[in-house]
């Protein structure tokens, strides 16, 4: 994964971190899935994702407005992906939602 090509601020950043359990039946398909369709979803912007080995990740994807973000919570099959998250893949995990203001960039894209 690399890091998204969002455009200039103002836009919206929903920072995933989770912990996950043991079972890791059907997780990555879900994830290469729900990443899939939120690419499909009106006002998605990119998606930079990171886990380390003990299994503590965070995934940030950034919106256009927080109508489509939403929208994106709301799709039934992401809700279908959260409900087995809480039962299936995670300990525990943390949403959080904000505004991106300002942005920089060093390197080549």
């Amino acid at each position: 994964m690399s890091i998204a090509n969002t455009p200039n601020p103002p836009y919206y950043a929903v920072i995933f971190s989770s912990a996950r359990t043991e079972n890791n039946k059907g997780y990555s398909q879900m994830s290469e899935k729900m990443i899939s369709l939120a690419r499909q979803q009106p006002g998605f912007l990119g998606v930079e994702s990171a886990r380390d080995e003990n299994g503590f990740g965070i995934t940030v994807s950034y919106w256009e407005s927080l109508e489509a973000i939403q929208n994106w919570k709301e799709n039934s099959a992401h809700q279908l992906a959260q409900n087995l998250g809480k039962k299936e893949w995670y300990q525990r995990y943390k949403v959080r939602i904000c505004k991106v203001e300002r942005d920089y960039f060093f390197g080549s894209e």
